[in-house]
């Protein structure tokens, strides 16, 4: 057998009388009619690019998945829309300390309706309800627990009342029968003003991490005061309609018996952030007075 190149071999002649040799009608495994050509670039049939493409998506997504599904609706974050708390769908843990928050909170802020209720101020959508410290046991009790569920979500432990026989507290009691929103001022002599510093803006992001620590500095020289701002708390789901105002309103309005207060007649004790940019709005100003601070 004689080859030319990678072209096909030639033939030798048989006579018609016998047949070639067995051997000689097997191909060559070398010799072919076509250029080789690597594995990879040989074409598949579409079936079997199909099932590749199949397995690859599969291991993907095998990869890719943390949660497994079991027919939830919802995968990832997810924001109660009852009590706030950002959870994760699918985690056990994570729905496990929803559940405990969810119904912790509901019953805090769940209001019953009483029958002596001390109603100072009526709105649209709610109302506004004084509690004194002589009122009846099961008001002060739910004046305790909305004022301790306040402290947790401000994230600090607020300095106790200079008298607590002499503080009022104003609870916001929304149309679906929940107090959203909690207030309770003391009565107070001495306050400072708060002095406005200028803050550059490239110092801006700085300024902004040091206000986690200090939102403020005031001034030493004391001023005179009657009513003090001791926390104010609105429920997250609840903000940016107004019931922080009209809480304050309602305290310059009540506190004291026939008079009605001025906003350079109340303070704020140690504001937050958040406390010092709702001060400076309400009072028009950020050189708004504050009082009972800690150094």
């Amino acid at each position: 057998m004689v080859t030319s190149g990678i072209g096909t071999p030639r033939k030798r002649k048989h006579s018609s009388e016998g047949h070639c040799p067995a051997r000689a009608e097997l191909a060559s495994p070398v010799v072919c009619r076509s250029p080789l050509l690597p594995v990879a670039a040989l074409p598949k049939p579409a079936k079997l690019q199909r099932n590749i493409k199949r397995n690859k998506v599969s291991d993907k997504q095998a990869t890719d998945q943390l949660i497994i599904d079991a027919g939830q609706k919802h995968f990832g974050a997810i924001v109660c829309k009852s009590c706030g708390m950002i959870y994760t769908a699918g985690s056990t843990e994570d729905e496990f300390q929803h559940t405990q928050y969810h119904q912790s909170l509901l019953d805090k802020i769940k209001f019953v309706e009483w029958k002596k209720e001390r109603v100072v101020a009526e709105y649209w959508d709610g109302k506004i309800i004084l509690v004194l410290p002589d009122d009846p046991k099961y008001a002060v009790k739910k004046a305790d627990e909305v004022r301790q569920l306040a402290d947790n979500e401000l994230g600090f432990k607020q300095v106790s009342l200079s008298c607590p026989s002499r503080s009022k507290t104003y609870l916001f009691v929304n149309s679906e029968k929940k107090i959203v929103g909690c207030l309770v001022a003391e009565q107070i002599k001495l306050a400072f003003r708060v002095l406005d510093e200028p803050v550059e803006q490239e110092e801006l992001k700085k300024h902004e991490l040091l206000e986690h620590h200090r939102a403020w500095c005031c001034s030493t020289k004391p001023e005179n005061a009657i009513c003090g701002i001791s926390r104010i708390w609105v429920f997250s789901l609840m903000r940016r309609k107004g019931i922080g105002r009209r809480m304050v309103d309602a305290v310059r309005n009540t506190f004291m018996y026939g008079c009605h207060l001025t906003k350079e007649e109340i303070a704020f004790t140690d504001p937050t952030p958040d406390g010092k940019l709702f001060a400076s709005n309400y009072c028009e100003t950020p050189a708004f007075l504050v009082y009972n601070f800690i150094s």
